[in-house]
């Protein structure tokens, strides 16, 4: 039932992500020819941004349409991951590119270019609708893919960029002050700082087989040794295969009279119910000591006994 709904998802990413790309393609040209017309240095420089924006999305659907491959050989997940690489890739990709941009807004406001204040302005309303298209057909599956939230994220800086890029416009055809442009880029680059952060911790987190903020190993052990018959939990694992793919592993003890088989089940439809998570992973065996205690992976082994309820 898992792995139907994950591929589900994944298909309904890679339609997302295309409709996307295709829309970001579209503008990067429209920029790509007003600013060789209007021989607009900084409409250029936007359609390089919305080049990267246009390699992230066909990474994204690239990784989408691998993860889609069942597991075979030595891969026993499949390709699941790659939609994680994918999210750090991105990450990294949106925070060299904001440097890149305080880097030009710092060099922009020392020696100040000649902007077309009328043309940016009208460019940067048109590009800030299309991108906000985009995001609205992102938005939902962002929430559920962090393959899909780093291209999402990516997106969001242009509608962020392109009104701040707007409003610069507006005001430099105003007063003609042409360092409005570089003030709204280094607004725009910090946003774009924040946004690499997020989505780099949450991927090395994933990579680093944290659990899931979701899913409190602690509340787990003691809700398992807390059923019936059990009486020791130890090696706990919780972790993150990718996006929406929790798994758990577990050696669980029983009293010597305890139906191991039934324990396990009765085990695992309650990690589903009260946590849902349904790949999971439990060794039940007959315990000989009467005690009661929940371990939580290696390191925290000889932690203090948790009597059961």
């Amino acid at each position: 039932m898992h792995h139907h709904d994950h591929d589900h998802r994944l298909a309904t990413d890679r339609r997302a992500l295309t409709i996307a790309l295709v829309l970001v393609l579209t503008v990067m040209v429209g920029e790509i020819v007003a600013g060789t017309l209007a021989h607009s240095l900084a409409l250029l420089a936007d359609a390089g941004h919305m080049l990267t924006d246009a390699a992230a999305l066909g990474f994204a659907v690239i990784a989408s349409a691998m993860a889609a491959r069942p597991a075979a050989g030595r891969w026993t997940f499949g390709y699941s991951r790659l939609e994680i690489l994918a999210a750090q890739a991105n990450g990294i990709t949106l925070g060299l590119l904001a440097l890149w941009i305080l880097w030009a807004a710092v060099h922009r406001l020392v020696d100040p270019h000649e902007v077309r204040g009328g043309l940016v302005l009208v460019v940067a309303l048109g590009g800030a609708l299309v991108s906000l298209v985009v995001t609205l057909v992102l938005a939902r599956a962002s929430r559920e893919s962090l393959n899909v939230r780093g291209a999402f994220l990516h997106v969001a800086t242009d509608v962020a960029a392109f009104g701040a890029t707007a409003v610069a416009g507006g005001l430099i055809l105003a007063t003609g002050w042409n360092r409005l442009d570089p003030v709204a880029s280094l607004a725009v680059g910090a946003l774009m700082i924040w946004s690499s952060v997020q989505l780099l911790r949450e991927s090395t987190a994933i990579f680093l087989e944290r659990a899931p903020e979701d899913a409190d190993p602690d509340a787990i052990g003691r809700a398992l040794v807390g059923e019936d018959d059990v009486v020791e939990v130890h090696d706990l694992h919780v972790w993150t295969v990718t996006s929406g793919f929790p798994a758990l592993s577990a050696h669980v003890l029983v009293t010597p009279g305890a139906d191991c088989h039934e324990a396990r089940r009765r085990l695992q439809t309650m990690l589903q119910e009260r946590f849902d998570l349904t790949h999971t992973t439990l060794q039940v065996d007959h315990a000989e000591p009467a005690t009661s205690r929940v371990a939580l992976g290696e390191a925290v082994a000889r932690r203090t006994p948790v009597e059961r309820r």
